[in-house]
């Protein structure tokens, strides 16, 4: 098997840097091709709520939820395809940003403790989170702007999330209605009372599509599983060994900034390795490995290693391949011996040795079924089942260079960064910074398929997102029926009026 080990430098902004790193992130937006986002929050209250059968009434719960939690931190990753480079080359840049909440917020103790076992630092939060006010606009933020000239003296996280908005980029996430539910109320406005009204606004504020990698990675790409680790980690994996085999098509290849030593201690240099454990008999949780989370935890005597996972999972798919085609090699067989038949005396046995093969078969299948029955019970991914990512822990962020640095082209490029002795290390693995890069590169790789159409990404997934339990998705887009809120038209007034300032 391909290494296709990468070390991504996650950039780590918090309010002691937010202003010095203003600029630059504000400058990926603008030149992105796409932009992948990820958010950890507080809690999510009900979980029964969260999956009510109508889609109105989980949308009411997701909104009680956003009102009475926060979002801890939010995770942008910018992809800008080199258009000089071969196939789909694109330049990589990760922000890790870490927030607080100024106001009141709920913080549930299951919350605390995935992302404690994962490493995220609720000391440094607290101290070093970047403040932000939820629901409306308060008189002050566009006056502060406006007379600032948007120089980095009026920044904040709304002003922020209003630049990500005019940048008028296909916006990407994994599972994605609980995290615009919340980024709404959290940097936007309050949120709308009916559902209709939200995707109404929601089409309006992101006119170049919003894209969910889960709902790409189920009805698109097919995988086994969806869940965000799981998805990024097969589409690496095929995307290594097509490179690998030389096949024809584009790759995906990724380049990342070379950070300068001034900026070394913003940056998180965080591995992303391949498991190359033995073959063999594999005690894999079948929680972990169906949904992406187990709640066992670290404490989980069985493996909730993602490459092993997705190794079972394709060796129960060939297995399944082979059944099928002893089945129609069996059928043919039949076939032509009930032609023969007339030919063959009444009295003889035709075709004893293909009695035999089949009794073998049967005891073979039987084995098999019971490999395929253990590890191919993926369902959907659980509202609150975070994906781990792959990978190590990190610390504070960093900003790029002027000039970003080409890397070698290998299937997934690796940044050296420093020394691994000069490497952070907290202990976790869980982070939005990386999982919003991991969300970039599922969608990076699905868009392939459509590589024949320019600036067509992947047209079946364009503003649908998944709803757990359902067949269908949900369609971004303003329905007859529907108009938008009061809150979103005062604000894009607003973002349109700042936006002819600055021409």
């Amino acid at each position: 098997m391909m290494n296709s080990s990468v070390v991504v430098p996650v950039i780590d902004v918090q309010s002691n840097n937010f202003k010095e790193l203003w600029p630059a992130m504000v400058l990926a937006f603008k030149t992105s091709s796409f932009i992948a986002l990820d958010t950890e929050l507080s809690g999510l209250g009900a979980r029964k709520a969260l999956l009510a059968e109508s889609i109105e009434d989980r949308y009411k719960a997701i909104c009680h939820a956003a009102r009475t939690r926060s979002v801890l931190s939010l995770g942008l990753a910018c992809y800008k395809k080199l258009d000089d480079k071969a196939d789909r080359t694109y330049l990589v840049q990760v922000y890790n940003l870490t927030l607080l909440c100024a106001e009141e917020y709920t913080i549930e103790p299951q919350s605390v403790q995935f992302l404690v076992q994962h490493g995220f630092d609720f000391n440094k939060q607290y101290a070093q989170g970047v403040p932000y006010d939820k629901g409306n606009d308060k008189a002050s933020v566009w006056q502060t702007e406006t007379l600032c000239g948007g120089e980095p003296q009026g920044v904040t996280m709304r002003t922020l999330f209003v630049e990500l908005l005019r940048a008028n980029k296909p916006l990407v996430l994994h599972n994605g209605l609980i995290d615009l539910i919340f980024l709404y109320q959290c940097f936007y406005a309050h949120l709308p009372e009916k559902l209709g009204t939200f995707t109404a606004d929601l089409s309006q504020m992101f006119p170049a599509g919003v894209y969910d990698t889960k709902y790409a990675a189920e009805y698109e790409l097919r995988f086994t599983a969806s869940y965000l680790e799981y998805a990024y980690k097969k589409c690496k994996l095929d995307n290594s060994r097509s490179v690998a085999a030389a096949q024809d098509g584009p790759h995906v290849f990724l380049e990342f900034c070379n950070y300068t030593s001034r900026m070394q201690s913003y940056v998180d240099y965080r591995p992303c390795t391949d498991s190359h454990s033995c073959d063999g008999p594999l005690n894999i949780c079948v929680q972990f490995s169906a949904y992406g989370w187990c709640p066992s935890g670290p404490s989980c005597p069985m493996s909730h290693d993602t490459d092993l996972i997705i190794r079972q999972d394709e060796k129960s798919k060939e297995d399944k391949r082979q059944k099928r085609k002893r089945r129609k090699k069996k059928k043919a067989a039949k076939q032509e011996g009930e032609e023969e038949e007339d030919e063959t005396p009444r009295d003889k046995k035709a075709h004893m040795e293909d009695e035999d093969k089949d009794g073998e078969e049967k005891g073979e299948r039987k084995d098999d079924e019971k490999v395929q029955g253990k590890f191919t019970a993926h369902d959907e991914e659980m509202p609150s089942g975070e994906a781990s990512a792959a990978g190590s822990q990190t610390e504070p962020g960093t900003k790029e260079s002027d000039t970003p640095q080409t890397h070698e082209a290998t299937p997934d490029v690796r940044n050296q960064g420093p020394k691994a002795s000069e490497r952070k290390a907290e202990g976790g693995t869980h982070r939005a910074g990386f999982d919003a890069f991991m969300t970039g590169y599922i969608f990076a790789f699905a868009s392939i398929r459509n590589a024949g159409e320019s600036d067509s990404w992947i047209p079946a997934c364009a503003n649908k997102l998944y709803l757990s339990g359902k067949s269908v998705p949900l369609h971004i887009a303003k329905s007859t029926f529907s108009k938008s809120s009061r809150a979103h038209v005062t604000k894009m007034e607003h973002v349109c009026f700042r936006s002819v300032m600055l021409c």
